[in-house]
């Protein structure tokens, strides 16, 4: 069903926190304390491997101590370094309308009758909600819809294909008055 050599960002490491190595870490888990449960988690500087050892939530973000840091220096240095786990180590979703946007990247977007519009190629959200961006390889364009049940009816990971209802332009969808 997925490809097993997706990874999957769990968070990014910011700022040092206090003179003793910890760090902050801002989490993308659902549940903020969940990034401690995945064990090492691979980075995206070669070859290191991040280990949290302790943490807890502090307002929108994690304070963590990792393993082999004890001091501020080191902790700084880590500064940036996103984290990420293997998606195989992921539970699969509990509810049907629940993906993983890793699981969803690189679907093929078809309309009802078909026709290929393109490819997903990211799902942004810009703070009103989730968006389906799919790109056209043909022209290159890239066009966004919103990701509710409406839009996108049905997905089929196995089949490695989403359905898109495109919605009707407001302008276009109004009638006149008589």
């Amino acid at each position: 069903m997925t490809d097993t050599n997706k990874t999957i960002l769990m968070g990014q490491i910011g700022a040092a926190h206090g003179i003793k190595g910890q760090v902050r870490i801002t989490p993308f888990t659902q549940d903020p304390a969940a990034i401690g449960d995945y064990g090492p988690l691979e980075t995206d500087r070669p070859g290191l491997i991040i280990t949290i050892t302790k943490l807890r939530v502090q307002k929108n973000v994690i304070i963590a101590n990792i393993k082999g840091i004890a001091d501020r220096t080191a902790a700084e240095a880590l500064n940036g370094v996103s984290l990420f786990v293997d998606r195989a180590r992921l539970p699969e979703p509990e509810d049907e309308d629940d993906f993983y946007h890793a699981d969803l990247l690189g679907l093929e977007a078809r309309l009802d009758n078909g026709v290929v519009l393109g490819k997903v190629s990211a799902l942004p959200n810009f703070g009103a909600g989730d968006l389906i961006e799919i790109r056209d390889p043909q022209s290159g364009d890239t066009y966004l819809y919103p990701f509710i049940k409406a839009v996108v009816p049905h997905i089929h990971l196995a089949e490695g294909y989403l359905t898109i209802v495109v919605p009707l332009d407001a302008e276009e969808g109004e009638e006149e008055p008589d």
